[in-house]
């Protein structure tokens, strides 16, 4: 506690930003809405639009104030006043995405917010040159070593900065930005910390965080500020890091609270079910969600992803067409038009969507891995290895490109590597049955075979999606001679295909009948037997030709 206090003195002096108390209680929801709003007016004024938009469709979700609540801006500092001139110049160019030419016009201002923006727009200039020269250069798949050349300029002088205490929770947001892009992982964690003590409000800086978070363990050993915006943090991070539970529990608990009529945290619980594969339930929320907020694009990709796994083609084709008109040139757009292709099996095309997406944000994740699905079905492996390393780069948390690699190093019989992958597939999401019994089957390759069963009993203990586990068991238990042990997983297998009535493919199923009526036979059983080799009959695979 002595250390966040010191921050937060540190804080009222180098910052000219009015720092609102933000308490971890919930029952003034009207001076958490004056909070909202006055530090989406503060993220705007920094060109930090997308922390300004979560803080105002935030601040909607609450009830209106009246007049006589509504807070004045904030005052100008003197240092402001002189700093008029160049920052209403230098935010014109900079809202054009100008980037030279406002810190140009920036450059010896003194005031807070005319440095930040001065800082920010070196920052822009320089990501904007390497992306177009990544895209132009190299193409979406090269594994180029371009950099922003801004980076190491703007950590000497914004480190200086640090040291002599001057910068107010915006300028340690961007220092803490800048640190991540070099690399520097444990420094840029300790300053991005140190940004939501010095300003609680500013989401960007708690986002930033989450994307360094990699487990649970790192979690703990944070020391966060007592506020409101932890909670959205923390149900944020457990989404992220697949504890959904706890984060749909963190979510109940907002809309309990006074946010039900959030759009984002809305969207939030139907991304939280798609992660765990309750797909009825994600789409329900997502089509309510539509019809709340019919021009929104955030998520829509995710919404695809699930119409797509249940070959929704109608639905999928309206999607598109919709999200078209509202914008065809947004990453989102490009990645519903790409699952659209992908479930017509124009794989060809689904690829160039993906690409397109990625020129105009290389770093969106969801592209680079569905782009990496796209060149498997094309049988393009190299190209898929790249996409899907693309993605590890941007996240390391991303548990479908680590399974796609699993899957192209299967495709090159590779065990080994295969066997590593998979397994960082499962560490992410230790309760998917999908890793585990690709863990099994890899286990099993390399003759691993106990490793192989322990998988695959898992698989069928976590809620087997694909109803594969125990088939793939009971094999292995033949193989070993241990009748009784396969005989018993194709009476659980039996068992769970008819109480889930579920249409299966027959061959799985008389492969069962035909070794439980052999098994029967065996033991003398012989009106089990008899009943099993009746069922085969339904089976011509299993039928004797004689």
């Amino acid at each position: 506690m002595a250390a966040s206090s010191s921050i937060v003195s540190v804080a009222a002096t180098a910052s000219s930003v009015p720092v609102l108390p933000s308490s971890c209680d919930f029952s003034n929801l009207r001076e958490i809405k004056k909070q909202l709003l006055l530090i989406a007016g503060l993220t705007r004024e920094r060109g930090l639009l997308h922390s300004s938009k979560w803080s105002a469709e935030l601040a909607f979700s609450l009830p209106a104030l009246p007049l006589s609540e509504l807070q004045p801006p904030p005052p100008i500092t003197e240092e402001d006043a002189q700093d008029m001139d160049a920052y209403t110049l230098a935010k014109a160019y900079f809202d054009v995405k100008e980037y030279d030419r406002a810190a140009h016009f920036l450059h010896g201002c003194n005031s807070k917010k005319a440095y930040f923006l001065y800082m920010y727009s070196r920052y822009l200039s320089g990501e904007k040159k390497k992306d177009d020269e990544t895209v132009d250069s190299l193409g979406p798949l090269e594994k180029g070593q371009v950099k922003n050349e801004a980076l190491r300029e703007l950590r000497v002088e914004l480190s200086k900065k640090h040291q002599a205490r001057e910068l107010d929770g915006f300028g340690l947001y961007l220092y803490g930005v800048v640190l991540r892009k070099l690399d520097l992982v444990k420094e840029a964690i300790d300053v991005f910390v140190e940004a939501t003590h010095v300003l609680p409000l500013h989401w960007g800086a708690w986002l930033e965080l989450c994307n360094l978070i990699t487990d649970k363990e790192m979690l703990k050993f944070l020391s966060l500020p007592d506020t409101w915006m932890k909670e959205f943090f923390l149900a944020h991070i457990y989404t992220e890091l697949q504890l959904i539970e706890e984060a749909l529990q963190k979510y109940q608990n907002l809309i309990d609270v006074g946010f039900s009529k959030s759009s984002y945290i809305v969207s939030q619980i139907a991304v939280a079910y798609h992660n765990i594969r309750d797909i009825d339930k994600a789409l329900s929320i997502f089509n309510e969600l539509r019809k709340q907020d019919p021009y929104r694009i955030e998520n829509m990709d995710t919404f695809s992803n699930l119409l797509y796994v249940r070959s929704m083609k109608s639905e999928l084709s309206y999607l598109a067409h919709n999200l078209c008109e509202i914008d065809k040139y947004r990453v989102e757009t490009c990645c519903v038009i790409g699952n659209y292709y992908s479930l017509r099996s124009q794989h060809e095309k689904a690829a160039l969507y993906f690409q397109r997406a990625l020129k105009l944000n290389p770093r969106y994740l969801g592209a680079w891995t569905l782009m990496g699905h796209e060149y498997m079905e094309m049988k393009n492996t190299s190209a898929a290895i790249q996409a899907y390393r693309h993605a590890i780069e941007v996240n390391k948390r991303d548990y479908r490109a680590w399974y796609g690699l699993g899957q192209t190093y299967e495709i090159l019989k590779m065990p080994f590597y295969c066997l590593y992958y998979y397994r960082r597939a499962h560490q992410l999401r230790p309760n998917d049955s999908r890793m585990l019994v690709a863990l099994g089957e890899c286990y099993e390759k390399l003759n691993q075979l106990v490793e192989a069963k322990k998988c695959y009993w898992r698989a069928y203990a976590v809620g087997d999606v694909e109803k594969m586990a125990l088939v793939k068991l009971a094999k292995l238990h033949e193989q070993l001679t241990e009748s009784e042990q396969a005989a018993q997983c194709y009476i659980k297998y039996i068992q769970d295909i008819y109480s889930c009535g579920e249409i299966v493919e027959h061959l799985e199923e008389s492969t069962a009948f035909r070794y439980l009526a052999q098994y029967y036979f065996k033991c003398k059983l012989w009106d089990e037997a008899s009943a099993c080799a009746q069922k085969c009959c339904a089976f011509n695979d299993v039928q004797d030709p004689d």
